[in-house]
């Protein structure tokens, strides 16, 4: 029954929260995050976390992944990783470097050093995301650039943890076939999922496909339309969790899974025979935004903030160190990742600029990193785990908070935004 009360009163945080996101005008997910760290400070919930709690988060997270991914079309997402691979090389490539000079400036141990650099390395697409869906930019070309960039800025980052994690423990050294298999891995996670999207989940499947059993005369549309359609949430949540575990044993994160199902499950699946004057695909996707943005996946965000306790004479310990590193991050991220999406993406400077502070956010991949460095190996020292979990807060905190401060400029209500960048055909409204 304890982590049933946990609940309920991580449920009541995430009511108070969204009142004061109301009031405010500001994006619930800042919140949330903050609802987190009061209530593990405060003794409402425990430091060490709960089971339940912990995968119920879990599972908040996929399914926010799976939500904002059964937005987007695969076409979008491929057609943007042209102008994106720009901003998660540069966009990781800066914060890696920043993060892993300043540690060695601090601490001077490479081992410190590296895995620093991997904690602030890979950014939390789905604070972003939600951070944008909230403020009503999430459908813009800019949205789309933070999507696809941190997909790929995720991917590479799992790449450098799996690499790196055993040489700074002492398990392994860098070798040409160990990268070579690591790289595999990630080709063969993503064609698979490419094969289904394209060849399997269809009605009508290719030549090859239609010879076989049941699949050749049957695609995801039939098994969206069992039962008239009564089914369709329970099967395509079935279809993200599946995908998710597929992610996982590959060695990415299941939310990575989750958005690629919810890329490759196209709105034409929906329409039904039976009942042709329903829409189905908005009947669900209300159905999964709620359970996505409403009341469980808030859960991911407050258990995120309950990473944070508050020692006040180590926490002012490290607060310089904190404070430069944050900084420091703030800086090299919003510049590099603009400037790449500038020149390489052709985006135009507003777009840019959100672009930067869309990739600012470390949660998922940051807190794992952490976690095998602190936890798991002691790699770390207890300084260097506060001066990281500070840090990784205090960039999450700037996501929406960015995001808010910049809307104005990025839709061209302030500033010379508006005629500078408004592009030569077409309307000013549908580019953003």
């Amino acid at each position: 029954m304890e982590s049933l009360v946990f609940l309920a009163i991580i449920w009541a945080s995430v009511f108070v929260a969204s009142v004061l996101a109301d009031k405010t005008r500001m994006t619930p997910v800042l919140f949330f995050l903050f609802m987190g760290a009061i209530l593990v400070n405060t003794g409402l919930l425990p430091p060490e976390g709960d089971p339940f709690i912990r995968v119920f988060a879990e599972l908040g997270i996929i399914i926010i992944m799976f939500a904002l991914g059964f937005e987007e079309s695969t076409s979008d997402f491929l057609k943007s990783i042209k102008r994106s691979w720009g901003i998660a090389l540069f966009g990781a490539l800066a914060p890696f470097f920043t993060a892993y000079g300043l540690a060695d400036y601090f601490w001077g141990d490479v081992n410190i050093s590296i895995m620093c650099g991997l904690a602030m390395t890979a950014t939390a697409v789905s604070l972003t995301m939600v951070s944008l869906k909230s403020a009503g930019l999430n459908k813009t070309l800019a949205a789309k650039g933070i999507m696809t960039s941190a997909i790929l800025d995720d991917i590479a980052s799992l790449v450098f943890v799996a690499i790196l994690v055993p040489i700074a423990t002492g398990e392994a050294v860098l070798t040409f076939w160990g990268v070579a298999a690591i790289a595999g891995k990630a080709a063969a996670f993503f064609i698979i999922i490419t094969i289904i999207g394209i060849w399997i989940l269809p009605e009508n499947s290719s030549e090859f496909f239609s010879s076989i059993p049941f699949i050749g005369r049957h695609g995801v549309k039939h098994l969206l339309s069992f039962g008239k359609g009564e089914n369709t949430t329970l099967t395509v949540l079935l279809v993200a969790i599946l995908a998710g575990l597929l992610a996982h044993e590959f060695g990415f994160h299941p939310a990575v899974g989750a958005y690629m199902a919810g890329l490759i499950l196209k709105e034409e699946y929906f329409k039904f025979r039976h009942s042709p004057n329903v829409d189905h695909y908005q009947n669900t996707k209300k159905i999964i935004d709620n359970v996505a943005f409403s009341w469980i996946g808030p859960v991911f965000f407050v258990e995120l903030g309950t990473r944070i306790i508050f020692d006040m004479s180590l926490f002012m310990t490290i607060l310089p160190q904190a404070a430069i590193l944050t900084g420091c991050l703030l800086v090299a991220q919003i510049t590099s990742a603009a400037l790449a999406a500038k020149y390489t993406g052709g985006f135009v400077w507003r777009e840019s600029v959100m672009i930067g502070i869309g990739m600012l956010g470390r949660a998922e991949l940051a807190f794992v990193v952490i976690d095998i460095a602190y936890v798991q190996n002691h790699i770390i020292t207890t300084e260097v785990f506060y001066t990281l979990m500070v840090t990784a807060f205090a960039l999450n905190v700037a996501v929406p908070v960015g995001i808010g401060l910049w809307k104005p400029y990025f839709l061209g209500e302030k500033g010379n935004f508006a005629a500078h960048n408004r592009p030569k055909t077409g309307r000013y409204k549908d580019r953003v």
